[in-house]
């Protein structure tokens, strides 16, 4: 046994390391189903945001009114208990989803209730005037969303969904508690068989931030090609 109290015992980091390499694998698959997660429930999102987001700019009380409801509701409550309904209490209804379906689901509708808000607001922001100008033109309503309005509007949508979409992403791990073996949950795994805690939670981190660093440069360059089909510059709005 060293004299010394803080002696360095060679074979404990090569220990903890073999183990970070043993584990590889795991982590990988977790990270697999993160990113299934997070783009699935990301289409989910979106395709809930513009039906609702239509919906609310509906001239029908009945329509805008069931859109509010929704879209209350779901921004209302808590994202964790929401997946924790559909994994606990759907069941007992008679409707059974595997958890990742469950998480997805949760995702699409707590987000696509606040990407709503994003679809709204953008199309009403395009001016009147080139409303007007596409009824002088004889567009019926679907070609004046279609080629005038949706064209003006998507753009202005891209940021405001790209901070919806990594805050889904960083929502991700909840997913670990209705049984889901995401990154976060084989990332802590790991760290309780190394035991080395600081490491296992700082490549966590990494694993986030480059994910969503990955995610926000795909929808920077989303809206840089949105921008130059209206002649726009990228930097910013014309």
């Amino acid at each position: 046994m060293s004299s010394y109290p803080y002696a360095f015992h060679a074979g404990e980091p090569l220990s903890g390391l073999t183990e970070f390499t043993h584990s590889l694998p795991s982590v990988g698959a977790g990270l697999w189903v993160t990113v299934q997660a997070t783009v699935l429930g990301a289409a989910l999102a979106l395709l809930l945001a513009f039906v609702l987001g239509f919906m609310a700019r509906s001239r029908r009380l009945l329509v805008r009114g069931s859109s509010r409801v929704v879209v209350e509701f779901f921004r209302g409550t808590s994202l964790y208990v929401q997946m924790f309904w559909l994994f606990f209490a759907l069941p007992i209804l008679g409707f059974k989803l595997v958890p990742l379906a469950c998480a997805v689901v949760a995702f699409g509708l707590n987000y696509g209730a606040y990407g709503s808000e994003v679809v709204r607001g953008a199309l009403d922001a395009v001016p009147r005037g080139q409303r007007e100008a596409a009824v002088a033109l004889s567009m019926t309503p679907w070609q004046r969303m279609r080629l005038v309005v949706l064209p003006q509007a998507w753009p202005q949508m891209i940021p405001p969904f790209n901070n919806l979409l990594i805050q889904l992403l960083k929502c991700t791990p909840l997913m670990s508690l209705i049984t889901i073996s995401d990154v976060t949950f084989q990332m802590d795994q790991l760290r309780s068989t190394t035991g080395d805690t600081a490491t296992a939670y700082l490549l966590l981190l990494v694993v986030y931030f480059v994910l969503a660093y990955a995610l926000t440069l795909a929808m920077n360059g989303l809206e840089s090609v949105a921008k130059a089909r209206l002649g726009q510059p990228a930097g910013g709005r014309a």
